[in-house]
């Protein structure tokens, strides 16, 4: 099987599981959802709900994010949950070109929900709150968020690979994304490790102002969460490759 037939298939089981494509569209309507409430609010009062504007801007990202984990989580280990993947290996005898696909599939899908969570959330500050679109690294910091979508979904789907285990990966990673990096990111000592942590380092990117304590640049927090994409989509593909070998 080609990889563009790979990714049909690919595609296809995304298409018909409603488990899968419900994920994206979940993430989208909490994330600007949660951002058009919180501004609507804070409008009345007329202040933002921080000094940062990025943090009015992204604020339901804080929630929404979890459902952007959960999709990566879910085109890796769906599979993994119903018994599907020795079907899908089977099919597909090159596990590095299954692998692929599933990347590819879950690059395109973070980027659309990137895209489409970003531009809602600008919208809607601007409709509510009003946003100032000459703001300095308002760019950038929209070219952050909507990257951060597709490298949080291969994150999860590269880990979720190496566990190769569904529950284990929504049990491990939902919560770590919810609540475990802004836990740690709150102790002092461990603060000064957890802000290297690809969320953190997301989320950062996205800021507009400089955060006292951050030890690295915007951009620079971008490179570390590409970093740590490289690293789990890497790690994924080895973990497919022991798979074939163990004959499991």
């Amino acid at each position: 099987m080609s990889l563009g037939n790979a990714l049909r298939a690919e595609r296809i089981k995304f298409t018909t599981l409603p488990s899968q494509w419900a994920a994206p569209l979940t993430a989208v309507v909490i994330t600007v959802g949660v951002t058009t409430a919180v501004n609507a609010a804070y409008s009345t009062k007329d202040h933002a709900p921080g000094d940062d504007p990025a943090a009015g801007i992204f604020y339901g990202l804080l929630f929404g994010h979890v459902a952007v984990a959960c999709l990566g989580i879910l085109l890796m280990g769906q599979e993994f949950n119903t018994r599907m993947i020795g079907t899908s290996l089977t099919a597909v005898p090159r596990r590095g070109r299954l692998y692929a696909a599933k990347i590819a599939l879950g690059a395109g899908l973070g980027l659309l929900v990137g895209l489409a969570s970003t531009a809602g959330c600008f919208l809607a500050v601007d409709a509510t709150a009003g946003l100032d679109l000459s703001t300095p690294g308002l760019a950038r910091s929209f070219l952050a968020g909507v990257l951060y979508h597709p490298m949080m979904v291969l994150i999860c789907l590269g880990l979720t690979a190496m566990l190769g285990n569904f529950s284990a990966a929504l049990g491990l990673l939902t919560p770590m994304v919810f609540l475990g990096t802004t836990w740690l990111a709150a102790i002092p000592g461990v603060r000064e490790v957890g802000q290297f942590l690809p969320d953190r380092a997301g989320l950062y990117a996205m800021r507009t102002h400089t955060e006292p304590g951050i030890h690295y640049g915007h951009w620079t927090g971008l490179l570390i969460m590409a970093l740590w994409t490289t690293a789990a989509a890497y790690g994924g593909l080895r973990a497919m490759r022991r798979y074939q070998a163990s004959g499991e």
